[in-house]
């Protein structure tokens, strides 16, 4: 058998090292959830941030000659209101844009006090066990023993509306879902050789605790978050809905719906496009989660079919 050539042999390792690299410069691309997802957050940061680049329109400006006016592509609409105007002769197209800052704002600052929060707790509950684990898991137990929007109902109808008020509920009220987690991920990996040879060479808690578990809880934590985005935004909304979120004038997307049912027959464009705003955005971050935990986890491959739900991709048996 003829011996292959040094040549050969480095070509064949180069396509050897392509193929390997290939799927992990790929997969992003290829994960079809994934990348909706991220393109449908930054769409509604970037609006929520520099709303002029996609309005001109006053939010809070009214004009009563011209309430009800329909979208520009209907019969009656112009093209100064895009979306149509409101019962008050407001912009719809700018009361969504400035709407998206009231809901992306609840949703990140919620998820970004409360996660931190629920990751501190569950990492002591699970690592030092005992009366912490005890006290953490009774406290937990008793946050779920309210339905959340009960709970979420009566602390606005004490504190009162607002955005920041709105921040504070849902942070109190979703740090327990980060706190079970991750308990459970350090219940795990506390067990595990790599934590039991820290402490046989003499490593503190809390090095073994931040050097040593919390990197592998991480990745859960980031899928955690995004759904709990998702979540919050839904809840924001609904709060809204209800007349518990921001007061009025302040546009948000659950106070447009409840202004447009009324005119649901007659307007159907106030209500439909704020509901069509919020399915967008909680599927976009829905679909940002499942690609992250597809991605995040080692055994991932793309496919290139496309029967895996809302991406590409399988994991390795």
């Amino acid at each position: 058998m003829a011996q292959a050539t040094p040549a050969a042999e480095i070509r064949a390792s180069a396509v050897l090292i392509a193929s390997e690299s290939r799927p992990a410069t790929y997969r992003i691309l290829r994960h079809s959830g994934f990348v909706f997802g991220v393109v449908t957050v930054l769409l509604a940061l970037m609006i929520a941030l520099f709303p002029h680049l996609a309005t001109n329109q006053d939010p809070l400006s009214q004009d009563i000659g011209n309430r009800l006016i329909p979208p520009a592509w209907m019969t009656g609409g112009s093209s100064q209101w895009l979306l149509g105007t409101d019962h008050l002769g407001r912009d719809i197209l700018s009361r969504l844009v400035y709407g998206s800052r009231v809901s992306l704002t609840v949703g990140l600052c919620s998820v970004f006090i409360g996660g931190p929060i629920g990751l501190l707790l569950g990492l002591l509950a699970g690592y030092r066990g005992g009366a912490v684990d005890i006290l953490v898991m009774r406290l937990v137990d008793l946050h779920l023993a309210f339905p959340f929007v009960l709970l979420a109902m009566a602390m606005i109808a004490i504190l009162g509306p607002g955005v920041w008020k709105m921040v504070a509920v849902f942070s109190i009220t979703s740090w327990m879902l980060y706190a079970r987690t991750v308990r459970s991920s350090v219940l795990a990996l506390r067990e595990r050789e790599f934590v039991q040879g820290a402490l046989a060479i003499g490593a503190s808690g809390s090095r073994i605790i931040f050097h040593h578990i919390l990197p592998n809880v991480v990745n859960a934590l980031i899928v955690l978050l995004s759904f709990d985005l998702a979540r919050i935004i839904l809840a924001e909304s609904a709060l809204s809905f209800l007349g518990l979120g921001v007061p009025p004038p302040t546009p948000s997307w659950g106070g447009m719906l409840s202004e447009g049912r009324e005119y649901i027959e007659d307007a159907w464009w106030i209500a439909a496009f704020p509901g069509l705003a919020i399915m967008l955005v909680t599927v976009g971050v829905s679909f940002l989660g499942d690609g992250l935990r597809d991605l995040l986890d080692p055994r991932f491959e793309p496919l290139n079919d496309t029967t895996h739900g809302g991406g590409v991709g399988t994991s390795r048996t």
